[in-house]
């Protein structure tokens, strides 16, 4: 996906709208949620989710987004087992159980992009799919903790690659998080491994998504022949989460995340 170069810092009243867009996100996956079970297609969870994101007078940012071989042709992502992002809901594809899904929505709200996601169990999973979802969640949270006032994009790849491999899994590097205002991908450009203390400097009013992608073997991936769906090279699980964050005076607000979800 195409970043664009300048950073933009957002005034209170976009944030505002950020914040509004972002809320809404994570409702839509409060929503998908209970019907993450066997049987279901996600062709299923798309059609729910368009009509929830269109219930509240929202569109879905994913749905026509140009790509290089199409444009993207659903409301969401959704990445089942070994595909690490940007899967296509499809009718054919169901649910079974011990699958893990990643859910990506991004519904647009009076012009902002609220963007999040969230890798769920589809019925009991096993105890290496169950330890890589709570490896990945805890790789995101380091990497929001690691924004700080004075520190640097880095701080937060070196955060989330130091924990993911003393945990025996690898980091994706193919993929990075992105700024996100009213344009859905655009700069700082977020790398999800690296070195602490190196890149652009966080300042007050920068929005951007933290979204690592977390693989039980090799970070490779391959693209499938529709220009989107990534798999693992090797086939083998993989899992992200996603949060899209506002830096502050303090440190960061995460604007995706309702106030009952805050961690302890």
């Amino acid at each position: 996906m195409e970043q664009q170069d300048v950073i933009t810092l957002l005034s209170r009243r976009e944030i505002e709208k950020m914040r509004q867009a972002g809320q809404l996100a994570a409702r839509l996956l409060d929503y998908l949620e209970p019907m993450v079970k066997p049987g279901i297609s996600t062709q299923e969870l798309n059609d729910a989710a368009e009509a929830w994101t269109q219930d509240h007078g929202a569109i879905s940012a994913p749905l026509g987004y140009k790509g290089t071989v199409i444009d993207f042709p659903r409301s969401i992502c959704t990445s089942v087992n070994e595909v690490v992002c940007h899967g296509i809901p499809s009718p054919d594809q169901i649910l079974r159980n011990g699958d893990i899904i990643n859910i990506d929505v991004t519904p647009i709200l009076e012009g902002y992009h609220g963007d999040t996601s969230r890798t769920f169990f589809v019925g009991e999973p096993s105890p290496l799919a169950r330890k890589l979802v709570e490896v990945t969640e805890e790789c995101l949270w380091r990497g929001i903790r690691a924004v700080k006032p004075g520190g640097r994009v880095g701080d937060i790849g070196a955060a989330i690659q130091a924990y993911a491999e003393a945990e025996g899994f690898s980091v994706v590097q193919d993929f990075v998080g992105h700024g996100v205002h009213r344009i859905f991908h655009t700069a700082p450009q977020i790398p999800h491994y690296g070195t602490a203390g190196k890149g652009k400097k966080f300042r007050k009013g920068m929005v951007f998504t933290i979204e690592p992608m977390i693989n039980v073997g090799t970070h490779e991936v391959e693209i499938l022949a529709d220009g989107w769906t990534a798999l693992t090279a090797d086939r083998k699980l993989s899992a992200q989460f996603e949060h899209t964050i506002v830096v502050t005076t303090e440190g960061v607000e995460v604007l995706t995340l309702l106030p009952a979800q805050v961690p302890a």
